[in-house]
């Protein structure tokens, strides 16, 4: 079964185009969706489904915040083929989570990150946007998505080391965590990033 989480404002749902994607409706059943998204309130939906929709449930903001501490962990999706439908909850992401804590998910020898436990991540190597190559397990990103369609981003491992982080997904938009002695995720191109994403909301 199809999952997604997404936030709207008044202007519409943030990612709509995305979030279609993502949930693969057939045409038929897909005028649900259609109808909830032009009539949804401000805030943020868990959405289920499979040909069609299931359920539509409110939520609770972001688990991120500005400022949270980040760890390292192997990813608990490695023999998941890349672009991994996101799981419902709980899923294989909950033991790797932690309140107030950011679980960056690495390869097995922790020196690769791939995702984090509740977010994409790209990285900045002081010139140039970076994901990771699309062929590591993890999670399909909305977030992500938009900002590779909307930037020059390019495919190269992000190392857990010596790089710029920035977590993105369709509820925070983009969150950057403390990590000591690590290079800043540049402030001018996160705003743009967040404008961006933020520009993506509206009705059907």
């Amino acid at each position: 079964m199809a999952y997604t989480l997404l936030r709207a404002t008044s202007q519409g749902v943030l990612l709509l185009e995305q979030h279609r994607r993502r949930l693969a409706l057939a045409p038929e059943s897909a005028r649900a969706f259609e109808d909830f998204a032009r009539v949804c309130e401000p805030g943020v939906y868990a959405i289920r489904a499979d040909e069609k929709v299931h359920s539509i449930e409110r939520r609770e903001g972001s688990r991120l915040f500005d400022g949270m501490p980040a760890r390292l962990a192997i990813s608990p999706v490695l023999a998941s083929p890349p672009r991994l439908a996101k799981p419902a909850p709980p899923g294989p992401y909950q033991p790797v989570r932690a309140q107030g804590i950011a679980t960056l998910l690495t390869d097995p020898t922790g020196q690769e990150i791939f995702e984090s436990c509740s977010a994409a991540v790209l990285g900045w190597d002081g010139t140039s946007l970076i994901c990771p190559p699309d062929d590591r397990p993890r999670v399909w990103s909305t977030a992500m998505a938009a900002v590779r369609e909307a930037f020059p981003v390019r495919q190269s491992p992000l190392p857990a080391t010596g790089m710029a982080l920035l977590l993105i997904n369709a509820v925070k938009g983009t969150c950057v965590l403390a990590r000591p002695g690590e290079p800043e995720f540049p402030e001018k191109t996160r705003a743009e990033i967040e404008a961006t994403l933020e520009s993506t909301a509206r009705r059907p």
